[in-house]
């Protein structure tokens, strides 16, 4: 049996026929939540601190996308079986134990000491990596080890999240890490499957192909991959922000090649080119406020990264995702623009605050809401689909 005659030989609930499902979801739902409950305590000097903040947008809300991304890609990269059903509702139920831990560690601060939060909300992710690394070495699929280290990357950076004593109650090493972990598998998966859909669009009519993969994508994601590791461990060092301007420059040069001006016909398919145009500007930006801090503070980079790379790409792949395996055309409509519009402004709003250190507070509250309705948009949008059985074909 292959991967899609499994899915369709299931007969459980439909939200557990397929990983994207549950996790694209409830982590949109959970992102348009925790923004707002983020904001009200950082203006009324709530519980809630910026360390949870900063790891549920990054582990929490971040890390479910991923793994709703993975546990959906990978049987088609290594031809074995989907993780279905119970297997995938426990999984989810971890995910969702760890958002409630952490909301409860952040909301008591006698919770601040116990080691049971971290250790419910560190399971998932380790729980994961196990998965990936036992479908990717069972189906021989060599290609994507890459993918599996990076996961465990992300789980023992989320791990140090909680291990390690921050400036502020921020765990600052380990954020990088998992940031440039996040950013890097961006430039890789991101790197497949933007040139590919844009071909396969492309292809349908006669239009100009992007360029084929080769020695000049290895070498920018060596480059990136070598920028994000120094940045992680020396965010200071003159070495990684130049190496970081490098990382942005060879991106762009790499989106320029996919030929995502000829896309702008087809909202799905020049979102990814978008997301993508994210990271490269966040590389820069990140570069650059190594290179010159007092002209570019560091949050700016930190948030061309996160709201605008991670939030327009995980937008752009969940809505494509989610309307390919719900059955649905591969065709956007004015909501998916809408959501895209939402998260590109949300993204533009972010960095602008933290350019414009007067403006700061009005913009972080235009960007808050502008990002929860994104995610509102998607999860009221989408929730249909991903809660009910793929319609039958007539």
């Amino acid at each position: 049996m292959n991967t899609a005659a499994a899915i369709r030989a299931y007969r459980g609930p439909a939200v557990f026929s397929v990983g994207l499902r549950p996790f694209f979801l409830f982590a949109a739902l959970w992102s348009a939540i925790a923004a707002p409950i983020w904001l009200y305590a950082f203006l009324s000097g709530g519980p809630v601190g910026l360390d949870w903040h900063v790891h549920e947008m990054l582990f929490g809300y971040t890390g479910g996308v991923v793994v709703g991304f993975l546990l959906t890609a990978v049987p088609n990269w290594t031809g074995r079986l989907p993780v279905v059903g119970r297997p995938l509702a426990l999984l989810f139920g971890l995910w969702l134990a760890g958002r409630a831990a952490m909301l409860a560690m952040a909301l008591n601060a006698d919770l601040a000491t116990a080691a049971w939060p971290a250790i419910v909300d560190g399971l998932f992710l380790f729980v994961m990596a196990g998965v990936i690394w036992r479908e990717v070495l069972a189906g021989r699929n060599w290609r994507n080890v890459p993918v599996a280290v990076m996961v465990t990357l992300f789980a023992l950076a989320n791990a140090g999240f909680h291990l390690e004593p921050g400036a502020g109650g921020v765990a600052n090493l380990s954020t990088r890490l998992g940031l440039a972990t996040i950013a890097l598998l961006i430039a890789v998966i991101g790197g497949r499957v933007t040139p590919s859909f844009t071909r396969n669009w492309q292809i349908k009519r006669d239009g100009p192909l992007p360029a084929v993969a080769g020695r000049f994508d290895a070498v920018t994601l060596a480059v990136t991959a070598a920028g994000l590791v120094g940045w992680s461990v020396a965010p200071a060092h003159p070495a990684a922000g130049a190496m970081l301007l490098a990382a942005g420059g060879l991106n762009l040069l790499r989106l320029v090649r996919w030929r995502g001006d000829a896309t702008l016909a087809e909202p799905l398919v020049w979102i990814l080119h978008l997301g993508y145009l994210w990271l490269a500007a966040g590389l820069v930006l990140t570069g650059l406020s190594v290179a010159t801090p007092g002209l570019v503070p560091a949050s700016v980079g930190v948030h061309a990264l996160t709201a605008g790379a991670i939030g327009v790409m995980t937008l752009a792949i969940m809505t494509r995702a989610s309307r390919g395996h719900t059955g649905r055309p591969l065709a956007a409509g004015p909501v998916e623009v809408v959501i895209y519009g939402l998260v590109n402004a949300a993204a533009l709003t972010r960095v602008a605050g933290g350019l414009s250190p007067s403006l700061y507070q009005p913009l972080l509250i235009v960007s808050a809401a502008l990002w929860s309705g994104a995610f509102l948009a998607f999860a009221i949008a989408y929730g249909p689909m991903l809660l009910r059985a793929r319609p039958t074909r007539g």
